[in-house]
């Protein structure tokens, strides 16, 4: 684990990304007396840990849960789990697979968030100098430090003695094409895929056998009633996942012909018509195939990438690489 470093005076770092890799990675930085300025496009933290509330109603949209097999993970969710952000899940799961249909018994833990997916990204995010709807398009490297430039503000006066992005690859390239040919194609070799979510609602609970299922037929991948994780409340909402390969097909299509494909195949299942739907497109949900650099640091210039992407996805890869730069990035410093 990291002991905390005795800088001085103390380096101020750019991070780009408020997900989870780069809550991880912004945490770790802090606790050891660096100063971080968390940069993030969205109106608030966590990424693809994420919900989506209406009138009477939330669903996650995003990640579904996540495990924690790494002994340091385990303990940092161990520690969401005693702030009350986290907790175990265990749904009635099934796996559906052409003509046949199984229910699985699993040994494997999983958590979410409580009361939603994105509580624990908040957790993270309240001790950080996070700057929301802050779209950052341009790095400088100059003798004094970094400059970043944000589409709402210009280049700001602040320089900055490293910048990490903690970005999907594609959105990182961009970024990377100027200062770095070798981060620019190691982000550029990560190959992300879409996905297409669709939040339904029901006016009474759906009579289905499972909370759960991974679904390997048709369009549809995974299908979950939010309300079977612990602390939901509202109105009956379920969340379809489109498959990888079904969503990248239809990437570009309208949500009005995507959300009857899906619902056609959820209702080949027993599914009743939902009294509303609400679809979502995540245009960089996973890396096929996963990288496993865990995570990317050039001391020289001060530059360096994190990501679920860089460490074979999920959400437990995010926060190990954002640990792992965060590691990096101390190293190199103590030594300045």
């Amino acid at each position: 684990m990291m002991g905390k470093e005795t800088m001085n005076p103390s380096p101020h770092v750019a991070l780009v990304g408020a997900g989870i890799a780069g809550l991880s990675c912004a945490t770790a930085l802090k606790r050891a007396g660096l100063e971080v300025s968390l940069f993030d496009k969205s109106r608030g933290p966590g990424g693809r840990m994420s919900t989506r509330r209406g009138d009477d109603w939330q669903c996650d949209h995003g990640a579904q849960y996540f495990t924690a097999r790494d002994a340091d993970f385990r303990a940092e969710v161990g520690r969401w789990q005693r702030a009350g952000v986290a907790g175990l899940w265990a749904p009635r799961l099934w796996i559906l697979d052409g003509d046949s249909s199984e229910e699985r018994e699993s040994t494997v833990e999983r958590f979410v968030g409580v009361p939603n997916m994105t509580a624990p990204a908040r957790y993270l995010a309240s001790t950080l100098a996070v700057h929301a709807l802050t779209n950052i398009e341009q790095l400088r490297h100059q003798a004094h430090g970094w400059q970043v430039f944000s589409a709402e503000q210009g280049w700001l006066e602040t320089r900055f003695a490293a910048v990490l992005l903690a970005v999907p690859a594609p959105q990182a390239v961009p970024l990377l094409q100027q200062a770095t040919r070798e981060l620019a194609a190691l982000a550029s070799s990560a190959v992300m895929r879409g996905c297409w979510a669709l939040m339904l609602r029901f006016a009474a609970p759906v009579d289905l056998p499972f909370d759960a299922a991974f679904v390997n037929q048709g369009p549809l991948r995974w299908i979950a009633r939010n309300g079977s994780k612990p602390g939901r409340s509202g109105e009956e909402t379920w969340l379809l996942h489109a498959c990888a390969d079904w969503s990248e097909e239809h990437l570009e299509e309208e949500p009005e012909s995507v959300a009857a494909a899906l619902l056609s195949a959820f209702g080949q299942l027993g599914a009743p018509v939902p009294q509303g739907w609400t679809a979502h497109r995540w245009r960089y949900a996973d890396t096929e195939p996963a990288l496993h650099e865990g995570s990317a640091w050039h001391p020289d210039i001060g530059l360096g990438l994190c990501g679920d992407w860089l460490n074979g996805g999920k959400v437990e890869g995010a926060w190990l690489s954002g640990r792992t730069l965060a590691e990096q990035v101390l190293r190199s410093f103590a030594r300045c």
